[in-house]
């Protein structure tokens, strides 16, 4: 998916049990199979077939056709601001990104990882502690300083996903202009599923100054907003501490 990924585990289980954890993955083909299914940049894989109208919807390998009533739903709750449709081209991949790392995560766990981070460009499926149970503590990067944090998060158990223009330019556009936001730098939402979380920081961030009222009403899902002036918006519950 064109993306580093890194998987830090705490459960000393060992190099040989750790192998076994990443044969999981391959015999699985969690990451692999979601790459040959969802790319945008593949002309052969079954998004860009659907959007070419080559493939009914009905036809589509059941990941796909789960993947995309997901998408609408979140469409409809996020008015919009989310939309795999934008532009008029098919790209789920503001959602499927966190839910292959969503499932890739089930399949650690299933061989036995009960205390990991799993990195995904750097949106994280975490669980359990670093150690003595403690928190894990994830640093949130400066959107206008490169090398300072922003906030670090403590948490033991959710999704962390951040979206801005700082890394990868005007990326994000507001699918009712077709531009992009203004007078916000960067969201992170932190909440249960990645996948949501992913989802949510897209729509948060392309709704620019409106996203942070939008954001308190998430229910399970936390969100920190920094604005173009430079003002951090939390909502009550987002677990962040002192850099």
């Amino acid at each position: 998916m064109g993306m580093p990924i890194v998987l830090d585990e705490r459960d000393g289980l060992g190099e040989a049990a750790i192998e076994a954890m990443w044969e999981v993955l391959r015999e699985a083909e969690v990451l692999r199979e979601a790459d040959a299914r969802f790319s945008t940049y593949k002309a052969d894989s079954e998004i860009s077939r659907i959007g070419r109208g080559e493939l009914s919807l009905a036809d589509a390998h059941p990941d796909v056709r789960e993947v995309l009533a997901r998408c609408e739903e979140l469409r409809v709750i996020t008015g919009g601001y989310f939309d795999a449709r934008a532009g008029g081209a098919l790209d789920p991949s503001g959602f499927v990104k966190g839910w292959a790392v969503d499932r890739a995560g089930e399949a650690l766990e299933a061989a036995g990882a009960r205390n990991y981070t799993l990195n995904a460009g750097g949106d994280i499926r975490l669980r359990g502690s670093p150690g003595g149970g403690a928190p894990w503590r994830v640093g949130i990067e400066h959107p206008r300083v490169p090398d300072k944090l922003a906030a670090v998060v403590e948490t033991t158990e959710c999704g962390i996903a951040t979206s801005g223009a700082y890394r990868r330019g005007e990326h994000v556009l507001d699918p009712h202009t077709g531009r992009p936001p203004r007078g916000v730098l960067s969201v992170t939402i932190v909440g249960p599923e990645l996948a949501t979380a992913d989802a949510y920081a897209t729509a948060a961030f392309a709704m620019g100054e409106a996203g942070p009222e939008w954001t308190a009403s998430l229910g399970l899902y936390e969100a920190m907003t920094i604005l173009a002036d430079d003002r951090v918006l939390l909502t009550p519950g987002f677990p962040k501490v002192d850099p």
